[in-house]
């Protein structure tokens, strides 16, 4: 099979990794990293009509879509135009990750659990509304921010700071115009991913990821900074609630606003003491969750993708591993702020059978391979254990160096 994967970071690196297990696969990769172009061939592609002509030229069997922004902007729709097998949700369904708005109305309309919330166009009212509100609160903007566009307010002050920041400073530019102000909701994270052929969803290994920039859950939030699957918070009884209440009943709801979604559909959860609430969908496979997802999936990828096109996911069973996987990112000092990049790489070939490095933010110079992005690596491992993996994983990053270097030592800390 001739597969397309488009993206650049570590969860293409995954999907790639994962494709390249069947070695018919000929995998290309637009426009890929460093590590990537060991398994796949990179194109410098990037744009959508170019993407849909080189899949058109080179006869792709099946073409998967990384990040978000490809879908919200409409690629699947371009590339089904043309004929072409496309894994992802098209535009019309893509806008439950591309537009905060959508989603709270869709789950307030439909009784899909979520925090209690209001939406604003105009920073003054929104302000108002805070100065009234004797609760914590979290200010999002209304559409794509990179997985930075959630501000989560602890005092009234910070509230109103937010939505200066977001609707009048335009620090997430035009998906600030708009926002949703939600109340805080306190309890444990959990990522549940589910592969959705508009009837059928079947979700995948849970997992958990770590979105502070630094210890303990301290500092600016970035697009992750590690993650382990499965969660070890998400028993068998809320997975069985999740799938009735949540996921099922978001394929009805999309069903019932004349939305059909297939693809990838990402459920990002507070189990609370009220019982689990979404606080945000994904239309595609998230980052860092795919890199440890993926490394527990028993199944053949690509089938199970071509299944989903084809509307035919009931029929095709997907099986996991019960090891537990960890993931570490190494990331450029300074992430998820102003950063610097150009550096080399070194102790990559210092590598384990029991754990995989994808990479993220890297890219091939004159034979070296040199820092490009604020995420630049993930260590990952699989083993019996959480503390077994999370072993791996450290000992791994002790052979790993690159100028300002930064990672989280606590990931699957006490799990």
């Amino acid at each position: 099979m001739k597969i397309l994967v488009v993206g650049q970071g570590g969860r293409e690196h995954a999907i790639v990794w994962k494709l390249s297990a069947n070695k018919q696969n000929e995998i290309y990769c637009a426009p890929g990293n460093a590590g990537i172009s060991a398994l796949a061939k990179c194109i410098e592609i990037t744009k959508i009509e170019e993407l849909a002509n080189f899949a058109l030229k080179e006869s792709i069997d099946l073409t998967i879509v990384g990040p978000e922004v490809y879908l919200v902007n409409g690629i699947v729709d371009e590339f089904e135009k043309s004929g072409l097998t496309i894994f992802g949700p098209r535009k019309n369904a893509a806008i439950i990750e591309g537009s905060k708005i959508f989603a709270k109305t869709l789950m307030a309309k439909h009784g899909i659990p979520t925090a209690n919330f209001q939406v604003f166009d105009d920073p003054i009212p929104a302000q108002k509304y805070i100065l009234r509100v004797d609760r914590p609160l979290v200010v999002k903007a209304d559409g794509l921010a990179a997985g930075k566009g959630a501000i989560v307010a602890k005092s009234k002050q910070d509230a109103l700071k937010a939505v200066d920041d977001i609707m009048n400073k335009k620090i997430f530019g035009e998906a600030g115009n708009s926002v949703v102000i939600e109340d805080f909701l306190e309890g444990r994270e959990v990522s549940v991913l589910s592969f959705c052929d508009g009837k059928t969803i079947v979700p995948m290994v849970s997992s958990m990821d770590y979105k502070k920039a630094h210890d303990s859950d301290i500092g600016p939030n970035t697009g992750g900074m590690g993650s382990v699957a499965p969660c070890p918070y998400y028993s068998k009884e809320i997975s069985e609630y999740v799938y009735h209440e949540i996921l099922l009943k978001t394929v009805r709801a999309l069903e019932d606003e004349g939305i059909e979604y297939k693809g990838v559909l990402y459920a990002g959860l507070m189990i609370t003491r009220d019982g689990p609430k979404v606080l945000e969908f994904n239309c595609r496979f998230g980052d860092p969750e795919t890199q440890v997802i993926l490394m527990l999936l028993e199944t053949d990828l690509a089938e199970i993708l071509q299944a989903v096109f084809e509307g035919n996911l009931s029929a095709c069973p997907v099986k996991w591993s019960n090891e537990k996987a960890v993931c570490v990112v190494l990331a450029s000092g300074g992430y998820p702020d102003p950063y610097k990049i150009g550096f080399e790489i070194t102790g990559l070939e210092k590598t384990k059978d029991d754990m995989v490095i994808f990479h993220a933010g890297t890219k091939k110079a004159n034979g070296r391979i040199l820092t490009n992005g604020g995420r630049v690596l993930n260590i990952c491992a699989r083993s019996h254990s959480y503390k077994e993996a999370r072993n791996i994983v450290y000992d791994a990053i002790k052979n790993i160096y690159f100028e300002n270097m930064h990672y989280r030592k606590d990931i699957a800390l006490n799990l």
